[in-house]
């Protein structure tokens, strides 16, 4: 499974994609397809600043309910609109339309401990 080069990775399965002082959030293909169909995503953080780590919400699946980390500290400052309507997204395109926030980032330098797309494709080797 090959993962964008130009995204940064949690050891939770996060990816960020960062734009100035603005990072989007999302979960990885195999994080999809290791919860099944997404029928749910509850995400009420707009508007809070998070720290790195911290629940930013819970994706639901058939099988599971599962919790989001914060890949760095900031503020969420949108949600995904689509996903109320239209959670399987998540499933369909997790590094696209399937986006779940975006955070306006605190600490920059929390970048750097972000995984690289080769260092999480070998997390999920490993």
């Amino acid at each position: 499974m090959k993962m964008p080069d130009h995204l940064k990775y949690t050891n939770e399965h996060e990816w960020i994609s960062v734009e100035g002082d603005v990072a989007t959030v999302g979960i990885t293909s195999f994080a999809q397809g290791e919860l099944g169909d997404i029928v749910f995503v509850e995400i009420e953080t707009e508007g809070e600043t998070l720290a790195k780590g911290e629940t930013f919400g819970t994706i639901e699946a058939v099988k599971t309910v599962s919790d989001l980390f914060m890949p760095v500290g900031g503020k969420v400052i949108e949600i995904n609109p689509a996903l109320e309507a239209s959670p399987e997204l998540v499933n369909k395109d997790p590094f696209g339309a399937g986006w779940l926030i975006k955070v306006a980032i605190s600490d920059s330098a929390e970048l750097n401990d972000l995984l690289s797309a080769e260092q999480y494709e070998a997390l999920l080797e490993a």
